[in-house]
């Protein structure tokens, strides 16, 4: 492992300078090049208005290639979104329902997984919950769920809430399967753990940028697998879903033949620049490297909580081991503990009554370290 790419990210990272921040599963702390990149961009909005317009159109290539990089996907299947629940709305409105449909979903989801596939009720759509507490989902309870009406089953890659992280290639064949196709929700594990969309056929992905990628708020992805384009019904179309782009005195609706259709209009170009930059950061530092290190981190956060008396509700098998870790301390009041370590500059969540603790590849091994010694 190269421990020196590793100091090089961390010295991009000014919240070291205050904190050590353990809060990456809400949203991670922007890196100086990345702010650096959207200040340029309103400087030069405000200076010279769009005479260097087609700049700031290229964060969006950069973008797209460098999600189509992550994922070992084609630029084609790529599309930046503002966020995860877009990408998710855009697959579950697409999808051409009949009344009688399902979708199999686990009931541990966060909100944006659950709530459009409720939405969908209107439409006759039944939305099949799996009760997977402290979101450890059993696969075969998934595929209890499904029938020959299952049209979709969509679940997290990492639970938000524990951490449990599920095995996509496991979901994803029983949704296959099933005759159904398969999303996954990877804000929780993109851009710190592996994936490879050519060895796990998922069918649709969508993340925010905003948290691991450690991108600003407002841009973000979503995969489309090339077979899976025309299967949705296309929303949100804009002079900028068609093949002709730019041509603004042509109405012709052929749509491009790429994830781009869903792209709409005008992107947050602020944002795209702030997360082509971080992407560029994270860039040097393969995606396996970078699952290495957060677990270690992880690993030995567990090994502190546990020794210091903490209940911890992540330390899972091996392979279900991720970068967020919820733990209750000794004496089981976890708002009074976050506040207690945010005053002696250790940031970290609660959720479900748990703090809830989220490292980086940046997080040195001192501020695991000073997470412990300040409970």
């Amino acid at each position: 492992m190269n421990d020196d790419a590793f100091a090089a990210l961390r010295e991009q990272m000014p919240v070291t300078q205050r904190y050590a921040y353990f809060d990456h599963a809400a949203v991670g702390p922007l890196p100086a090049p990345a702010a650096a990149a959207m200040a340029e961009y309103a400087a030069d909005f405000r200076d010279h208005g769009d005479v260097h317009w087609p700049k700031w159109r290229a964060m969006t290539e950069r973008c797209r290639g460098r999600f189509a990089e992550l994922l070992n996907a084609s630029e084609s299947e790529i599309a930046v979104v503002r966020n995860t629940t877009e990408g998710i709305g855009l697959v579950a409105e697409g999808i051409d329902w009949r009344p009688g449909d399902n979708v199999v979903v686990p009931a541990s989801e966060f909100p944006s997984n659950l709530l459009p596939w409720r939405n969908l009720a209107s439409r006759g759509v039944e939305v099949r919950e799996v009760e997977a507490p402290d979101e450890r989902l059993d696969p075969a309870k998934v595929r209890d769920a499904c029938d020959g009406r299952t049209r979709v089953v969509a679940a997290s890659w990492v639970g938000y809430a524990t951490g449990w992280r599920n095995d996509p290639a496991d979901l994803c064949q029983i949704a296959h399967d099933a005759g159904a196709l398969f999303l996954l929700d990877a804000i929780q594990g993109l851009g710190v753990l592996p994936l490879d969309v050519k060895a796990v056929p998922i069918d649709f992905l969508c993340a925010d940028g905003h948290k691991w990628l450690l991108g600003p708020e407002g841009a973000g992805v979503l995969f489309i697998r090339q077979e899976r384009l025309n299967d949705l019904r296309p929303l949100l179309v804009g002079w900028n879903s068609v093949a002709t782009a730019g041509a603004f005195g042509s109405t012709d609706l052929s749509l491009k033949e790429s994830a781009a259709r869903y792209e709409g209009g005008t992107y947050a170009a602020a944002c795209v620049a702030g997360l082509a930059a971080s992407l560029d950061l994270l860039a040097p530092i393969s995606p396996v490297q970078r699952g290495e290190r957060l677990l270690a981190l992880t690993d030995r956060l567990v090994d502190g909580l546990t020794d210091a008396a903490c209940t911890v509700a992540s330390n899972h098998r091996y392979d279900r081991r991720s970068g967020i870790v919820a733990f209750t301390p000794p004496d089981g009041d976890s708002d009074a503990c976050a506040k207690r370590l945010l005053a002696e500059g250790v940031v970290v969540r609660v959720r479900h009554d748990r703090i809830r603790a989220a490292p980086h590849i940046y997080t040195s091994d001192a501020e695991v370290d000073r997470l412990i010694a300040a409970l």
